[in-house]
């Protein structure tokens, strides 16, 4: 009888165990995969300067456009250390601007020529792209910690993991939600 409660015990003990060390696995994937959208962010808000002063001269009389993106970069930027919420809404503002800018660029020929001003765009698209599989690692992994918070037995070990619920990345901005429209009677 001893030895099958100290082997019952032993189970136990080696059943929390584990359940911490996921538990604990889990917060440090999540902490890793909002660091991974923060190098890609940063990325971005290094390479919108950089187009903002390409486009500058060209469209000098379209200087709303630009001053908003570079108020949406700042914030942004300023973004960058709170929650995921707030960083989210800021990128949404900035990924508005950048949309406005692009959509008026395309009405200057000059600019589309412009091998500088297609590379920055193709870096900057090629970002936007990585940002997006962040975005979707980080709320991947978030979605398994907090699956796994919640899950019985291991909910009984969440607390002495310190672990708390991760938010996920989610759209705020009904116009990032939109459906795009698509016209493709090629003007008929």
């Amino acid at each position: 009888m001893g030895i099958l409660l100290l082997v019952v015990a032993a189970a136990v003990v080696l059943w929390v165990i584990t359940a911490y060390n996921r538990l604990i696995a889990l917060k440090n994937q999540v902490a890793n995969a909002w660091k991974q959208i923060d190098v890609q962010l940063k990325r971005r808000h290094d390479l919108i300067p950089n187009l903002v002063s390409a486009v500058k001269g060209a469209m000098d009389f379209e200087k709303n456009t630009l001053e908003a993106v570079i108020a949406a970069r700042n914030k942004a930027v300023s973004a960058s250390g709170g929650g995921v919420a707030q960083v989210a809404r800021a990128e949404g503002e900035l990924t508005q601007a950048l949309g406005r800018l692009f959509a008026l660029s395309e009405n200057y020929p000059q600019l589309k020529a412009t091998a500088n001003i297609q590379q920055l765009q193709e870096e900057l698209t090629s970002t936007e792209n990585k940002v997006g599989f962040a975005r979707q690692l980080y709320n991947d992994v978030a979605t398994s910690y907090n699956t796994a918070q919640q899950q019985f037995p291991t909910n009984l070990v969440a607390g002495l993991a310190k672990a708390a619920p991760a938010d996920l990345w989610e759209l705020e901005d009904a116009a990032e939600r939109a459906v795009p429209k698509v016209d493709l009677s090629m003007g008929q």
